[in-house]
């Protein structure tokens, strides 16, 4: 017979789970967990959403020239600097998350993403202090990007260790709906200060107002994840290690994951690629290299975030039924097929092409948005799921995924080949092929390492 085990609030003890253990999660703590994780990563790309939409005057303030792209080169370059501590951040808060538990890591991140994004709305412009400017530009995303080296990884690993088997994929649907949520807000209000600010007043103060907003969001992150009970999977692995908590040595986490990381890696190039190609990088390709109106290529941006909001939810349900491969391999294909025709239309310059070409890639990066958060834990066991994931995750971010913006401006300018980001997010979508052709299906299954969890108890 079954045992069965209740994720209940306020749990004290769980008896070790055996094989034929059999998890049955409380509705409450399970929402509660993803409205949680959910906050930590819109905040997360509010910033994104909010750098890369005001890259153009930012450029300007911390990084004087006469020369626009070399200005967008450098605002880009402070950008990718933070993609380069985030695996150190992943190896120190991964491992510690598999230690200490997954709500106290998550907690110290929400701060430290708060502080640093905080403290760029605090900083002197470069006329002030001159070259300090740009220095503590650099200094304040060092700290975003350890802190968020924890943040996905664990946030992931939260809502699918908290999920029932046969709904991981909705519910982890909901971090990307956070994170759409987060960069459409950080974008709406780029939007709505570019369009009723001077140029002048934005420069010279009007700028600083997203990122002090941090501030108070931090506040409310931490608050809800301080209320937050530790996962049954990780309160299980606690229990197995009866007198301490699971201690597991980094080397077990990369020699004795290898297989798995490399998947990991692959899938999260071809993800975050087309990712911070489309919500990072194409707002200053409208603007800077085709020479956009500033205000509707940023409409049309936020209108195809919005719509991949409308449809986040109903692809992590598809995920759930069909499964992630399936998902995975769809929008990889598409990316391979689609890029060049959708960068022709985009090319096009009318508003009406820029929209259906932008919402082509859109939908086709719902693809991943809603599959990932349940693809990714999965790859793991429990023991090493939080160190495991933050090392494959930030490496393949920090290596592919943030120098995105970076590699492509730096492309077009080398080259002078307006189809570039067509062409560098088909070679992310066979590398994301090769990836998925190696990885197992997950959806409806338990996660490996973990007892099966089910949405109310079997009678």
């Amino acid at each position: 017979m079954a045992t069965v085990t209740t994720a209940i609030p306020h749990q004290k003890s769980r008896r070790a789970a055996q094989a034929s253990d059999v998890t049955v999660t409380d509705p409450a703590l399970v929402r509660r967990a993803v409205k949680a994780a959910a906050l930590g990563n819109a905040m997360e790309w509010f910033d994104f959403g909010v750098y890369s939409y005001i890259a153009v005057t930012l450029g300007k303030v911390f990084f004087p020239s006469g020369n626009p792209t070399a200005q967008l080169l450098s605002t880009f370059g402070a950008f990718a600097a933070a993609f380069v501590v985030r695996p150190i951040g992943g190896m120190v808060f991964g491992p510690l998350g598999d230690r200490i538990g997954r709500q106290k890591v998550l907690a110290v991140t929400m701060i430290m993403m708060a502080v640093g994004t905080f403290a760029i709305g605090l900083i002197p412009s470069y006329a002030s202090i001159g070259v300090g400017a740009p220095l503590l530009l650099l200094a304040a995303r060092l700290v975003q990007g350890f802190s968020t080296g924890g943040e996905y990884a664990g946030a992931t690993t939260f809502i699918a260790e908290y999920a029932p088997d046969k709904k991981r994929g909705f519910l982890g649907s909901w971090l990307e709906f956070g994170t759409l949520a987060g960069y459409v807000g950080g974008a709406g209000l780029v939007t709505l200060m570019t369009a009723l600010l001077s140029s002048h007043d934005l420069l010279s103060w009007g700028w600083r107002i997203p990122f002090l907003i941090a501030g108070p969001m931090g506040v409310i992150g931490l608050y809800l994840r301080l209320r937050l009970e530790e996962t049954p999977a990780f309160a299980a692995e606690v229990e197995k290690a009866e007198t301490a908590r699971p201690k597991v040595p980094l080397r077990d986490m990369v020699a004795g994951q290898w297989k798995a990381l490399l998947v990991c890696m692959g899938l999260v190039l071809i993800y975050n690629v087309t990712d911070y190609m489309l919500l990072s990088y194409m707002p200053s390709y409208l603007t800077s290299e085709l020479k956009y109106d500033e205000t509707h290529g940023l409409l049309v941006v936020l209108g195809v975030m919005v719509l991949m909001m409308i449809v986040q939810p109903f692809a992590g349900l598809l995920s759930d039924r069909i499964g992630v491969r399936p998902m995975i391999a769809a929008g990889c294909a598409g990316f391979l097929l689609l890029s060049v025709p959708a960068l022709l239309l985009i090319r096009q310059g009318s508003l009406l092409a820029v929209a259906l070409g932008m919402s082509a890639l859109g939908l086709l990066l719902v693809c991943f948005t809603a599959a990932m958060p349940a693809a990714l834990p999965a790859l793991f066991p429990t023991r090493v799921r939080y160190g495991s994931l933050s090392i494959g995750f930030n490496v393949s971010v920090s290596l592919f995924g943030g120098t995105t913006p970076l590699v492509v401006t730096a492309l077009i300018g080398a080259t002078g080949n307006m189809m570039m980001p067509a062409y560098y997010m088909m070679a992310a979508a066979v590398v994301g092929g090769f990836a998925v052709w190696r990885m197992a299906e997950s959806a409806g299954r338990p996660l490996p390492g973990s007892a099966p969890a089910v949405a109310e108890e079997t009678r």
